[in-house]
């Protein structure tokens, strides 16, 4: 791989995973969004899932303000997805463009968000933020 990065304008797309046909506003429901988008279900459906996991924890039924990433994986477990973290290139971290083909949803500092055949698809182009890990459909 080379040693230069430099995204551009194929490397984003903005999908809201179906979020504005339920909510209005912006909120911090990045995995929502993710696992609608990855794993091409409704947006609502995940939503409530992500909720009831991260009550478990929290006492808080929402996912609008975030979720742990513990709570995330258990959710995704349950849909066949896991684990894998983010290759290691040489010269510079792992990015959004360099996972696999397919679908995936990447972990990056205090975000989620879906990968679909290295394209980033999200309400914001965080393509040039490192990439710690990714979950893939086994």
């Amino acid at each position: 791989m080379s040693n230069n990065f430099s995204p551009n304008s194929s490397s984003f797309t903005f999908n809201d995973g179906g979020r504005s046909r339920y909510f209005k506003g912006r909120a911090g429901d990045c995995a929502a969004r993710a696992m609608s988008i990855a794993l091409e279900l409704d947006y609502k459906l995940c939503y409530d899932e992500l909720a009831k996991a991260h009550s478990a924890k929290t006492g808080k039924r929402s996912a609008r303000n975030g979720i742990y990433k513990d709570d995330f994986n258990v959710v995704l477990n349950r849909h066949g997805w896991v684990w894998r973290s983010a290759p290691k290139l040489d010269g510079r971290k792992a990015r959004s463009v360099d996972m696999p083909r397919g679908r995936v949803i990447v972990r990056m500092a205090r975000h989620f968000a879906a990968v679909v055949d290295g394209v980033l698809h999200d309400t914001w182009d965080s393509s040039n933020k490192m990439v710690y890990g990714y979950w893939v459909k086994e």
